[in-house]
């Protein structure tokens, strides 16, 4: 029951036909295409900064720099908040369950 079962290969019937032989064959080398040539990129286009585009681009970033930094500011605040309302709860609990304990 355990042991393998070996398939026994069958034999062909009917007329076999040999392989086909491949004839080996030369191989000329060509010459080769020429690479196709680049095409010049146009030149970009040159940005002028007039005074009034220097201003406005100075304002834009000045407004950047503040809307981002009050942002980051007001997380700080935030942060602190939380940190000192969590600590008053802690002193409270603390007081409480320190008087609690005194009663007993």
């Amino acid at each position: 029951m355990f042991q393998p079962k070996i398939p026994t290969m069958p034999q062909p019937s009917g007329l076999v036909t040999p392989p086909a032989v491949v004839q080996p064959t030369t191989i000329t080398p060509g010459t080769p295409a020429p690479a196709p040539a680049a095409a010049p990129e146009p030149p970009r286009p040159v940005v002028q900064l007039t005074p009034g585009t220097a201003l406005a681009l100075a304002g834009a970033g000045t407004a950047v720099v503040l809307v981002v930094g009050t942002v980051l500011v007001s997380l700080l605040l935030a942060v602190a908040v939380t940190s000192a309302s969590v600590a008053v709860c802690a002193v409270v609990l603390r007081s409480l369950i320190a008087s609690d304990a005194k009663r007993r």
